[in-house]
């Protein structure tokens, strides 16, 4: 709750600063828009109840839209939108390896962005908030139903845009989110348990795409 409460300040203190900024200007629209081609490699770990082990979640491939709006040359806020799918295993159990089927994730997240102007190679640095929410579970051939709750955590940002004309512009990026899901893994027919965990993802996602100025 308190986490909740602090990601909710800080939502908040932006949105006000949001509405005190004008674009510098006005002949420009401030809206820009990026399509990427994303891998995403999640940095997992976890701590998992009675039976012990770790996990091991898949890498995955996936296009990516983010939405961008500038309040001047070197502030903007960006809205990045994608879902991915991920295999799931726990390793090194007392139970041995168990596979866990596979989940959807969609995480939308929100950041923060300065960036460094002054001619067509144009980095940027952000960091900002992240929603994490978990669909489609397939729980896989041992565990009875698997659940993931919802999350909010915490992205880091870098990357440049190189323009090729006054619109148009390449893109590559690189994103650490953290990310941190308690899963409930009910294998009652299997192992008789229902067994907790805590499972860090804190994934990579590195990204190369195309982007235009509307």
């Amino acid at each position: 709750m308190r986490k909740l409460v602090i990601c909710l300040m800080i939502v908040l203190g932006a949105s006000n600063w949001v509405m005190a900024q004008e674009p510098t200007d006005n002949s420009e629209s401030p809206w820009q828009f990026r399509l990427r081609g994303i891998v995403v490699t999640p940095d997992e770990s976890a701590d998992i109840e009675t039976i012990g082990g770790d996990v091991s979640i898949s890498t995955a491939v996936v296009p990516e839209l983010d939405i961008s709006y500038f309040f001047n040359e070197n502030w903007s806020l960006e809205l990045i939108l994608a879902t991915t799918k991920h295999d799931v295993k726990a390793e090194g159990t007392a139970a041995g390896d168990i596979d866990l089927g596979h989940v959807w994730l969609l995480p939308p997240t929100l950041t923060g962005q300065y960036h460094f102007t002054g001619g067509n190679f144009v980095p940027y640095v952000g960091a900002g908030l992240n929603l994490t929410l978990f669909y489609g579970v397939d729980e896989g051939p041992v565990a009875d139903n698997v659940d993931y709750d919802t999350t909010i955590g915490y992205a880091l940002q870098g990357g440049f845009d190189f323009m090729l004309t006054d619109k148009w512009f390449l893109n590559a990026d690189v994103k650490k989110l953290f990310l941190n899901t308690d899963a409930t893994i009910n294998a009652t027919t299997a192992l008789g348990a229902t067994v907790g965990a805590d499972v860090d993802i804190n994934p990579w996602i590195i990204g190369f795409g195309i982007g235009v100025k509307l």
